[in-house]
């Protein structure tokens, strides 16, 4: 009991840092998620990141807590996946709670303007890091990138809804794995 109580409070303080110190939500986490999880804590692989990740954003929520609560519960079973979620959501909701009492002084502070600027920057970085980490353990090939391409374009230039964008490719992925599986029994 001592052990798995240890074990919570690990990955509980794990997604605590995480959480308190990571600027524009889930995709910014990421690489950090990936980097505590895989690669300090071992709790985790790289390919087991890639299908979190995958899972998280198909399922409802933010894909920080799902991310969270999935790696959590790898890791420590089902009180591991509790202690992630708190320890994700806690930082922020205690932050969001302190700023609401001052938001009408702090949103005029020009020196935080200027540090929030920045921030956006940074953010970016790291969405565009977590894309590239994604990238590089995808599989490749004309029907991946046909597929990017097009979810990429319904997404960004149309009105669908991304929800159809990402039941379409996982439909389209189920149907083109069926028929390589055939192809290769042939």
């Amino acid at each position: 009991m001592k052990e798995k109580l240890k074990n919570c409070f690990e990955v509980f303080w794990t997604f605590f840092k995480i959480g308190a110190f990571t600027f524009g939500g889930g995709y910014a986490m990421v690489p950090l998620i990936q980097k505590e999880a895989v690669v300090k804590k071992g709790w985790i692989t790289d390919d087991d990141i890639l299908e979190i990740i995958a899972i998280a954003e198909s399922t409802p929520g933010p894909i920080a807590i799902n991310s969270a609560t999935f790696v959590g519960y790898r890791a420590a079973g089902f009180f591991g996946a509790m202690s992630a979620t708190l320890g994700v959501v806690l930082p922020s909701f205690v932050v969001i709670l302190a700023i609401s009492y001052i938001l009408e002084e702090f949103q005029s502070f020009k020196p935080v303007q200027y540090a929030f600027f920045g921030i956006r920057a940074g953010v970016l970085a790291l969405v565009i890091k977590a894309l590239w980490t994604m990238y590089k353990k995808c599989p490749k090939g004309a029907v991946s990138y046909i597929l990017l391409a097009a979810s990429f374009v319904l997404a960004a230039f149309t009105d669908i809804n991304v929800i159809f964008v990402i039941i379409g490719c996982a439909v389209f992925g189920l149907i083109s794995s069926i028929i390589a599986e055939r192809r290769l029994k042939q």
